[in-house]
């Protein structure tokens, strides 16, 4: 039932006028060769008139002011028939009732169709009476010839106007819904900013001025503990830059410069964060290499930021499961359909209760059993899926550990020519 009342809706739509063409095509085509074909040179120059006509009405923009002359005209050619002789009545009335359909299906007034429908009476009154004076059988097959197309094409047009408005309305309440889902979320983002800035920032930065305080008070000391002080204070004024910078983009999206997500790092500055995450990471006794490829700088905002957070939350993970004097590398790499992330240490094994995400292989006899990650991994998994990519995390064959993550590379952003560089990275 849906299927039919599809098929009976779009075959009036505006734009199918062309489907309702050919079909009259087709109907007149086989009435003046199968079922009424004219007797005479006078009948099919008659049957060819009305059947132009009809055509021409039909072909008319719905606005046009010449349809109702359609109906009018073929009656008219029907009552010069009835002169002449002709013998082609029957295919004439049908005609009058695909104009009348026509016409009922423009956005014309009642008076329009009033007047139409009165003249065509008129026409067919004159010659039913001529053929046969009973007068009731003629007026019913005028009501039927006349009211009949009349009413079919005023109900469809009647329902196809509803139809517009119901998707009129549709339309409205999506895009009211839209306009109240981006209020709610902007009233979110204003909640989650305020938080951020009356918590976690204040506290950030009260540990940082003292850590300030203490590299300054304290006597002096083995250079190794004034070491973990500059590096803690360094580690704080970034962790606090980014805080000031995520809490100025959640009160304004716009800062993100039309880029998807809340991009923290500038096109031109992830490779020197990585490099900052390397430094921090030596600093905190790991000996690592580090083989970052020039073409980050073409990654988009979202990829930038997952990178830069992969990188930073492994390694804090290589410092803090193996420790001080262990060797790792770091390789990031772009070949144009994924980016490639790679860090592996040759330290000892994650200890045991170390979890692993579901589907991570683990070697026979490993401390490791696989379960539910924990929040560092369950992150860094989310945002490598969300963009479509694979992490993998697990102990290396011949000790240490190892973490593989892909994440398709989209297509190479090209650089402004200037950009602002007044937020942190």
């Amino acid at each position: 039932m849906r299927w039919m009342e599809r098929a009976f809706h779009s075959g009036f739509d505006d734009g199918s006028a062309p489907a309702r063409l050919v079909a009259l095509a087709v109907l007149g085509v086989g009435d003046l060769r199968l079922l009424h074909r004219p007797q005479d040179a006078t009948d099919w120059a008659i049957a060819l008139a009305g059947f132009a006509v009809c055509y021409a009405g039909c072909l008319l923009p719905p606005a046009s002011r010449a349809v109702p002359a359609a109906p009018v005209a073929v009656s008219a050619l029907l009552l010069l028939g009835d002169g002449l002789d002709a013998h082609v009545g029957i295919t004439l009335k049908g005609m009058i009732a695909i104009t009348l359909f026509e016409l009922a299906l423009r956005p014309h007034r009642g008076r329009v169709l009033a007047v139409v429908a009165g003249l065509v009476a008129a026409l067919l009154c004159v010659h039913a009476v001529g053929a046969a004076g009973d007068v009731p059988p003629t007026l019913f097959r005028l009501a039927i010839l006349i009211g009949l197309p009349l009413l079919l094409g005023a109900y469809i047009r009647l329902t196809r106007e509803n139809a517009r408005q119901a998707r009129d309305r549709m339309a409205e309440q999506e895009l009211r819904r839209r306009s109240e889902t981006l209020a709610a979320r902007a009233a979110e983002r204003t909640v989650i900013a305020r938080e951020l800035h009356d918590l976690v920032a204040h506290h950030v930065s009260s540990m940082v001025l003292r850590v300030g305080v203490a590299r300054h008070v304290l006597p002096s000391t083995d250079p190794r503990v004034t070491e973990v002080l500059d590096d803690l204070h360094a580690s704080g004024a970034s962790a606090l830059a980014d805080l000031r910078h995520l809490v100025a983009v959640l009160r304004d999206p716009d800062l993100v410069q039309g880029e998807p997500g809340v991009s923290l790092v500038e096109r031109d500055g992830l490779a020197a964060a990585l490099e900052a995450a390397l430094e921090r990471g030596r600093r905190a006794g790991l000996e690592i290499a580090g083989d970052i490829d020039p073409e980050v700088t073409g990654l988009d905002a979202v990829r930038r930021l997952t990178v830069l957070r992969i990188v930073q939350e492994g390694l804090a993970n290589v410092a803090k499961h193996a420790g001080p004097g262990t060797s790792a590398t770091l390789s990031v790499r772009v070949d144009g359909q994924a980016v490639r992330l790679e860090i592996a240490d040759d330290g000892a094994a994650a200890p045991p209760g170390t979890v692993l995400p579901p589907g991570t292989a683990v070697p026979p006899g490993s401390a490791v059993a696989a379960g539910p990650p924990g929040h560092g991994l369950a992150g860094m998994t989310e945002r490598v899926e969300l963009l479509g990519g694979t992490l993998a995390a697990g102990p290396r064959e011949h000790g240490g550990w190892r973490l593989l993550a892909e994440i398709p590379a989209p297509a190479p952003v090209p650089a402004p020519e200037s950009e602002p560089s007044g937020r942190a990275a």
